[in-house]
């Protein structure tokens, strides 16, 4: 994709991974433009800083005349949406965003880091030690990682991006190798079984080069059932496994959690590598991107020198981790504030065991927003089992976002809150978020930490709570 003086007009402009994009043609040269709702965001401000214009609606004269390339995201598509129509009808070449992601990824020694859980902070974590390491690396991550932006950009020689699975969007990308997280039923409304998620996983796993690298966690059972089964057809991959049940140099030999710090120790890694980020699940994304890092630090200059480790290690303990990332907002009267994306209940469980290891003498008070009824329906037993650590709990309505229609597969936030409070007290239910803003206040106490989490909206309650 050879974007030097090109023009780029981008729909959806303020999404997460459109504004990583826009970021990335910006810095190599492209004249870039966009579109987007007038809702404000983190992205507004990245988008302001670089001096990226952009309208907030959709209209035909927003259009450069003349315009290379439009770039849009999933969200949007040609048959509603007036600029797309627009610039199918000038003959306009147009790439959704995991195209185009695709297509920017041919252009370099590309990682791509998958999986049901995980990628976020993986990718992340990726950045901050290839930085820490001076390997030319671009890396683009689904969250805010890397001080309010979701790049990193440090030469063009490797690309590290998070890659997804849903609609296997994860099939456009054109790896040299894949870091593998996690593999579990989600996404329902597009794979209704393990089996075809599954098998999607498979198939981006196939793409691997000859002799390129499958690094994937040792710990997760989906992970090492896709690894078996492209193994038998792919023997010529390097497997590379880690975590507490690897075999090899990335393996977990270790973890403690001292004055919030989690201590992780890796084989290979004469000293511990230091976490401000909570979880057992993000020690292992540690030793998933500390893995990636040493396989491109061999292939560009042999081996670690004392200097780059001793680097790297400083930069991961600076690391305060990724925007809705167990990300502490703020504190007031003695409560901590923190908003989390957890929204799959495997996700949900180990970021509230994390939290609770963490902060052994806070009683956790949690919202939270179940994502999409066919994920909530399918996976509705797990769900009401998955918040034992939360010691007190208010939920919501279900988030749909614009996949589905409200009560979608017949089950509701209300029926989910009617069968947990069969298995436990000290649990609530506010149909709208911000209307829960009165029970929380009185709910909360000095020493607590109060969690907003889900894929929803919510975290505008933390907020509200956290100013008022």
């Amino acid at each position: 994709m050879s974007i030097v003086g090109k023009t780029i007009y981008m729909v959806g402009i303020k999404g997460t991974g459109m504004c990583a994009l826009a970021e990335l043609f910006h810095a190599h040269g492209a004249v870039v433009s966009g579109s987007d709702c007038a809702e404000q965001f983190y992205t507004d401000a990245i988008l302001k800083r670089l001096n990226i214009p952009y309208a907030e609606s959709f209209a035909v004269e927003h259009l450069p005349a003349p315009l290379d390339t439009l770039v849009y995201s999933t969200a949007y598509n040609p048959d509603d949406n007036v600029e797309l129509k627009e610039a199918v009808r000038r003959g306009v070449p147009l790439l959704s965003y995991p195209q185009a992601l695709g297509e920017y990824s041919k252009h370099a020694d590309s990682s791509g880091i998958a999986g049901v859980h995980g990628k976020t902070t993986t990718t992340a974590l990726s950045g901050i030690m290839l930085d820490a390491a001076q390997i030319p690396a671009e890396i683009l991550a689904g969250s805010a990682a890397f001080d309010g932006h979701s790049t990193l950009i440090r030469g063009s020689r490797y690309f590290v991006a998070e890659t997804c699975e849903y609609q296997k969007n994860f099939l456009l990308f054109h790896p040299s190798r894949i870091v593998l997280t996690a593999v579990e039923s989600d996404h329902q409304d597009y794979y209704p079984t393990y089996q075809s998620i599954y098998e999607a996983f498979c198939e981006y796993c196939r793409m691997v080069p000859h002799n390129g690298e499958l690094i994937y966690c040792a710990d997760d059972k989906g992970a090492c059932e896709v690894v078996t089964a492209v193994r038998a057809e792919r023997p010529d991959i390097q497997y590379i496994p880690y975590g507490f049940n690897a075999a090899g140099p990335f393996r977990i030999d270790r973890y403690t959690v001292e004055n919030e710090r989690s201590l992780v120790k890796i084989a290979c890694c004469p000293a511990d590598i230091r976490l401000r980020i909570p979880g057992k699940h993000t020690a292992r994304n540690s030793a998933a991107a500390f893995a990636l890092a040493s396989v491109l630090v061999e292939k560009e200059c042999g081996s670690w020198t004392t200097d780059r480790l001793k680097d790297l290690l400083n930069a991961v303990e600076q690391f305060k981790g990724a925007k809705r990332r167990s990300e502490i907002v703020g504190e007031r009267d003695g409560i901590l504030f923190m908003d989390d994306y957890a929204h799959h209940p495997t996700a949900i469980r180990t970021t509230l065991a994390g939290l609770k290891e963490w902060y052994p003498r806070r009683r956790i008070v949690l919202s939270f927003m179940s994502h999409t009824y066919t994920r909530t329906k399918a996976l509705f037993h797990e769900f009401v089992h998955a918040f034992y650590d939360a010691d007190i709990l208010i939920l919501h309505k279900i988030y749909g976002s614009a996949r589905e229609q409200p009560s979608f597969e017949g089950v509701t936030g209300k029926l989910l809150y009617e069968a947990i409070k069969e298995q436990r007290d000290n649990v609530y239910y506010v149909e709208e978020p911000c209307d829960a803003a009165a029970l929380m206040a009185g709910l909360l106490r000095a020493g607590d930490l109060c969690v907003t989490m889900g894929a929803g909206d919510n975290w505008k309650l933390g907020d509200m709570l956290l100013k008022k």
